[in-house]
């Protein structure tokens, strides 16, 4: 199958856009490559501190064998019923480890926290910046450079692009992406959106709320609905950094096991082999393209549109959502898991899950299948699904059809013609829509604005009746600078339940909506933000906006010399810099970059 025109022009206009700023990145990287491990260099006191707690024999084997040394970088914590399961990892990989003559040793800890915890508190203000903090743990325990390939144990919303971003600038070092797979199912995702609203409406109370959220958050394992963390699975998986069929075994089972024994022994045999291909020769143009095909094709969360910005630019690539919006109007719509549809990530896997994913886009020329892999193979060897073979991992191709072609359909019959991402473009910036779980019959809204600089006051005027007509809310000053850019997840019972009652509702902000973003149209990472002197800035009460999905165009209907004369609304920001450790997250919000711009505060090549 040719690959589509619209694949290979974006592609191409990548690499020329950024030729020189990846030069640089793979000149860094092969001059560190051919370095090698500086163990071999660096003095005995240094070595003998790097190994002076492990086992004797894993001593043995490093001095006298001179073996591959594995590094593990962990996100575990017990908080996060995610990363809880990676309690175990270690011991598990290195007692493979050994098995494969090589040893393997912890690198460092970095943190993870929980965007379903602080949604809606201060502690959301620290989450996206979070993820550069995961970097710089991640650099902080590979710098050591005792270490010939590395293993990343992450899933959740920050943390895996946090260690991608880190691992791209260790890039010369193979490395692989350890999953831990998602909790059994509980209650349905319409049955607990059903008790939000009806706690937003005051017809449901605490004990109730509460009760219907432990029922579907109840175990180890991701959340089950398509949220960031269960994009960031897929993402590893479509770009061929982590094992095939992998992202969706659930955790505490013989599979998951015997998977994460694979993933060892792969990186044991990557860190033997001096020509397999370490993480910069993977990550290249159509790697990232194949990211944002994925992201795409499976209406994947919204906060990609800025992470995967960032994770290109830790791998001297430069992306930008024009891309996204161009390869958006041809990649097909193939599953349908919430908040998209009502299905969750364990049925996705079920019914033929990223095998069938992969091999469907690839047969249809929506994916580069000649790139560099975690197992050196092209990316056909990702339309397979692991089985048990005497206890150890095998492969077989995935199912010849949807097992539910409700949850996952073919190129052909796809849910929709398009992805479901727009480019939102006109006078109050530019931002990103996601429209796949948005009813056409809403996609475009033209109604008052009304104004609000912090989320509590619209939930506020929400409960006080104040917005029960047609209206767009313009949610300001939730930009990375202004206060981290925390998500505004919150906000969606109050603005589905309206929308529900028969009115037309829409969200205009520089914030994020979760990576769950569902019903309500909502226009989203405005850039540049209200604090960097953004144009949204300059709305007013009243103002008559414009928001069409399907067009793209995001306006305030303000005559030109008027809206050119207005000066830019100001708020005292004072009050998001303490508490809750913001006040350690000052400097980060002082250089963060556009949310286009992947949000970033490091300076990288550019």
């Amino acid at each position: 199958m040719s690959q589509h025109p619209t694949l290979v022009a974006v592609t191409e206009r990548i690499r020329e856009r950024s030729q020189a700023k990846r030069d640089a990145y793979l000149k860094r990287m092969r001059q560190a490559r051919q370095d090698g491990v500086e163990r071999s260099r660096i003095s005995c006191t240094n070595v003998a501190h790097a190994y002076a707690a492990m086992p004797q024999n894993d001593k043995l084997v490093l001095k006298e064998a001179k073996a591959p040394n594995l590094g593990i970088v962990t996100a575990y914590n017990d908080m996060l019923s995610a990363h809880q399961p990676y309690e175990t990892y270690p011991s598990i990989i290195k007692d493979e480890a050994r098995t494969a003559g090589v040893t393997a040793q912890v690198a460092g800890g970095v943190p993870a926290m929980c965007d379903g915890v602080t949604q809606g508190q201060s502690g959301m203000e620290l989450s996206l910046f979070s993820r550069d903090v995961i970097a710089l743990a991640t650099a902080v325990g590979l710098s050591h450079k005792v270490f010939d390939a590395a293993l990343y144990l992450g899933i959740c919303d920050k943390i895996v692009p946090g260690l991608l971003i880190a691992a791209l600038r260790f890039g010369h070092l193979p490395g692989l992406f350890v999953p831990a797979g998602p909790m059994s199912t509980g209650i349905s995702n319409a049955e607990k959106a059903k008790v939000r609203q009806l706690f937003a409406e005051g017809k449901a109370d605490r004990d109730a709320l509460l009760q219907s959220e432990m029922a579907s958050y109840h175990g180890p394992g991701t959340c089950t609905f398509y949220g960031t963390a269960n994009s960031n699975q897929m993402l590893m998986e479509i770009m061929g950094l982590q094992l095939p069929g992998s992202s969706f075994v659930g955790p505490g089972t013989e599979m998951r096991e015997a998977l994460t024994r694979a993933a060892t022994r792969r990186a044991a045999e990557m860190a033997r082999d001096p020509s397999t291909p370490a993480l910069c020769d993977i990550v290249d143009a159509r790697v990232v393209v194949n990211g944002i095909v994925g992201l795409l094709s499976t209406g994947g969360s919204t906060n990609h549109t800025i992470h995967l910005i960032a994770i290109a630019r830790a791998a001297g690539l430069d992306i930008n959502w024009d891309d996204f919006n161009d390869l958006s109007a041809v990649v097909p719509l193939l599953a349908r898991v919430y908040p998209n549809g009502k299905a969750d990530v364990n049925h996705f896997h079920a019914a033929g899950g990223m095998g069938f994913l992969i091999r469907e886009l690839l047969d249809a020329g929506l994916l580069h299948e000649d790139v560099n892999t975690v197992l050196g193979q092209g990316l056909r060897r990702w339309a397979e699904e692991p089985c048990l073979d005497g206890g150890r991992i095998a492969w077989r191709p995935c199912p010849a059809e949807s097992l539910d072609p409700a949850v996952l359909a073919t190129a052909k019959s796809p849910f929709s013609a398009d992805g479901g991402l727009r480019l939102m473009n006109g006078n109050m910036g530019r931002g990103v829509i996601k429209v796949s779980a948005v009813a056409p019959e809403h996609r475009v809204v033209r109604a008052p604005a009304v104004l609000f600089d912090d989320q509590e006051d619209l939930i506020a005027a929400f409960k006080r009746g104040e917005l029960e007509r047609d209206f767009i809310a313009v949610v300001r000053f939730q930009g990375p600078r202004a206060n981290g850019m925390p998500e505004l997840h919150q906000l969606t019972p109050s603005l589905t339940l309206l929308q529900d009652r028969g009115f037309q509702v829409a969200l205009v902000t520089d914030g994020r909506m979760s990576g769950a973003s569902g019903k309500v149209p909502a226009a989203i990472h405005i850039s540049p933000e209200c604090a960097m002197g953004g144009p949204l800035a300059k709305v007013r009460d009243g103002d008559m906006l414009r928001l069409d999905a399907t067009t793209g165009e995001l306006t305030a209907e303000v005559p030109a010399d008027e809206w050119e004369r207005r000066e830019l609304a100001t708020k005292d920001l004072s009050g998001n810099g303490f508490g809750n450790g913001r006040e350690l997250f000052s400097g980060m919000r002082q250089i963060a970059d556009t949310a286009e711009r992947g949000a970033c505060t490091f300076q990288f090549d550019d």
